[in-house]
């Protein structure tokens, strides 16, 4: 796992990229890595903010790179180069998917040369429109000649698995799988959980020490449901 590119995508708000983005890195850090995170939405910059104390303790590195320009992408190849050793989580801001089809090749070009593989984990909730965007995902990146490995993330904040229907029976679902890409499930986290981790910034990595004992029950259940996605994703 130590110089994957975790691409984590959804290319609209709402959808839970950030609480997955925050999970993720939570997952890497307890399994002895220290990531980089990339929080690309540099207008309301959730996960950066967290992990504010971790950054300062030098247990994980992140910068806010706006992605909707050359420059920005042009860090974030720099980012990719210079922490050869450091799984880079990238949290993707919502309008994304446009700016990786004007100028996905600096993140194509940039795996292949630093031969970082690069992994997606796509976050869906119920609607068309969050498969179409997979879609529209997929075409940018295989116009500029790359690929990833790409793995569907039903978010249960919005219900259970079977309410998934769209996407149960889609032709991006067989494709993914076909593949080699999975389709899980990731676990939905109570509200007063989540308001209390969001309302504070806390980490999760403090979500863990701070919260209340009740919260925390629930939590540390969560926390291992959200692990089980994460080992079957990414092995």
């Amino acid at each position: 796992m130590s110089n994957k590119i975790y691409w984590v995508g959804g290319s609209k708000g709402g959808v839970g990229k950030s609480m997955v983005s925050m999970a993720l890195c939570d997952f890497l850090m307890r399994q002895g890595e220290k990531p980089y995170l990339v929080e690309c939405d540099t207008s309301n910059p959730d996960v950066i903010k967290a992990y504010h104390q971790e950054v300062k303790n030098g247990d994980i590195s992140a910068s806010s790179v706006n992605l909707d320009d050359d420059e920005g992408w042009e860090v974030l190849a720099d980012i990719l180069a210079t922490h050869p050793d450091k799984p880079v989580v990238v949290n993707t801001a919502a309008r994304n998917n446009d700016s990786v089809a004007k100028r996905g090749w600096y993140l194509i070009r940039g795996a292949a040369e630093l031969s970082r593989p690069l992994v997606t984990l796509w976050v869906v909730n119920r609607q068309r429109d969050s498969l179409e965007l997979l879609r529209q995902f997929q075409e940018a990146l295989a116009q500029w000649g790359g690929e990833s490995k790409v793995h569907v993330l039903r978010n249960l904040y919005f219900g259970e698995e079977k309410k998934f229907e769209l996407y149960e029976g889609s032709r991006i679902r067989a494709a993914v799988e076909a593949a080699g890409g999975k389709s899980l499930s990731f676990p939905d986290l109570s509200d007063r959980v989540s308001d209390a981790v969001y309302s504070n910034r806390l980490s999760l990595t403090r979500a863990a020490k701070e919260l209340s004992y009740g919260l925390r029950i629930g939590f540390e259940h969560w926390r291992d449901q959200a692990d089980g996605v994460f080992r079957a994703a990414l092995g």
